[in-house]
């Protein structure tokens, strides 16, 4: 399931709590991401799915859900 993979990753990138990453969290207000840890995030999750994300995705995403729906639109072929 791509939440648990993505879970993962922000668990493993930012210093945050496993019980606050749920769909609607928001990555800066709820889980401190800064834009450092941001663009940490965006390269874990392009080795992990094996796909691109926009250069300013970053900025775009503001929930782990923002994140999951673009992995489960993106073309992972």
């Amino acid at each position: 399931m791509t939440f648990e993979r993505v879970k993962k990753i922000i668990l493993e990138t930012l210093n945050c709590d496993e019980e606050d990453i749920v769909p609607e969290a928001d990555l800066q207000n709820d889980l401190g991401a800064d834009s450092l840890d941001g663009v940490e995030l965006i390269m874990a999750l392009e080795d992990e799915f094996g796909i691109s994300f926009p250069e300013d995705a970053a900025l775009k995403f503001r929930t782990v859900e923002d994140i999951v729906s673009f992995v489960d639109n993106s073309d992972k072929g």
